[in-house]
């Protein structure tokens, strides 16, 4: 890759300025108790994510003949949309190469900004197979979704808009997937104001960029799987990789669980939606993954994208993870007044309950014995043991 300047951002920037929304940052008080957190809302940016800024500036800067063969590009949908959009606003034929996996809402989406899709069987890493294919075949110009100096440089207008929106921003928490929205928001940032922390968060599932860092070489995994569909990535990109290497404080990893915990606390307490890859930020802050106490912290939100049914399994999830819904498995005496007397330890405690299960025929209970289900809602883990301590002393066998 030629070397990034920042000049270029800087050039992205006024491309982008009619185009890109300029999105808030706002406070985050409720989300991490004690800490000084900051939200750069990329989740409100028009397509819904961050995606379009080096999308479109890419297209942009394409010669007559590049842009007379057509686009084409492969995504897991954010990058997908971002490329549509700029491609129909500057009279341009894409073809998106997508996961057969990919929500439907952002397939759809697709569609709608004016592109042509092709599904692809597997994750990122096919599409992107399927897509050079394609290129070669017919001749189309390639959008990288990350590994490509101007769409990095359009993903770095971002860094610029941080230090001008909070100048004295001290640490920014970034998610990673191929590494192109870290690597400008990176170099921007570090260049203009190297005091400040840049840290970056994978999915567990998919810690390609993580695993990379630590080998000190590129890895590529064999599978990933993670509800954050936007950072599912079997392997970085090579200039990415060294942006990283260069720019990056630290690459630490966040579970589905704790990614579904950041969602529901953004929907709750900020009214914001976010898809898996725009929450990871948020879920590092939430449970510890960084020395950021006592440093007024930004964390990116990437992406707003979630498909309705995913978000309703992200919730129950989010909602087991906070401790705001249990189920308790009881084993009891198959008798009269054993079940009325469970509920009524619970209802005394506080707990909501939202479904019984009754079991007579198990193996594992004794011939005259029942176990139950019982799914509360809760308000958190403490409550949760305050019902189990008042179960137990009540005499009844909690086996869950």
């Amino acid at each position: 890759m030629e070397k990034l300047e920042i000049s270029e951002i800087f050039n992205a920037a006024a491309v982008l300025k009619d185009v890109a929304r300029r999105t808030a940052i706002i406070p985050a008080p409720k989300l991490c108790p004690g800490l000084d957190i900051y939200l750069k809302t990329e989740n409100l940016q028009l397509t819904g994510s961050f995606k379009l800024r080096g999308a479109y500036y890419k297209i942009s800067q394409l010669n007559d003949e590049e842009k007379s063969r057509g686009v084409i590009a492969c995504s897991a949908g954010n990058h997908a949309q971002g490329v549509a959009l700029g491609a129909t606003h500057n009279g341009i034929k894409s073809l998106i190469c997508l996961p057969a996996g990919a929500p439907i809402s952002k397939v759809e989406a697709t569609k709608g900004y004016g592109a042509e899709v092709c599904l692809v069987p597997g994750v990122y890493d096919d599409a992107y197979s399927k897509a050079m294919e394609l290129q070669k075949e017919f001749g189309y110009t390639f959008v990288h979704p990350f590994d490509d100096p101007k769409v990095i440089a359009g993903q770095g207008t971002i860094g610029l808009e941080i230090l001008e929106q909070m100048p004295d921003v001290q640490a920014v928490i970034v998610p990673i997937g191929g590494g192109g929205l870290i690597s400008g928001v990176a170099f921007a940032i570090k260049t203009l104001r190297p005091d400040v922390k840049v840290y970056g968060v994978q999915s567990s599932g998919a810690p390609s960029m993580a695993a990379s860092l630590k080998e000190g070489k590129l890895c590529h995994l064999n599978d990933v799987s993670t509800i954050a569909d936007g950072i599912a990535v079997k392997e970085p990109g090579v200039n990415t990789f060294e942006m990283c290497n260069k720019y990056v404080d630290e690459v630490v990893t966040v579970s589905d669980d704790e990614i579904a915990a950041a969602i529901l606390a953004l929907i709750e307490k900020q009214k914001l939606v976010a898809e898996g890859a725009g929450a990871v930020a948020v879920a590092a802050a939430m449970f510890g993954k960084l020395p950021i106490e006592g440093l007024k912290t930004v964390c990116l939100v990437s992406g707003g994208n979630i498909d309705v049914n995913t978000l309703s399994r992200v919730i129950t999830r989010g909602l087991n993870k906070s401790g705001r819904n249990y189920t308790f498995i009881v084993d009891l005496a198959d008798k009269p007044g054993q079940l009325s007397g469970v509920c009524n330890v619970i209802g005394d405690r506080g707990g909501n309950i939202i479904s019984v299960t009754h079991e007579r025929i198990n193996t594992s209970t004794a011939i005259n014995g029942c176990t139950i289900r019982i799914e509360l809602e809760t308000r958190d883990k403490e409550h949760i043991e305050e019902i189990r301590k008042a179960l137990t002393e009540a005499c009844y066998k909690v086996l869950n």
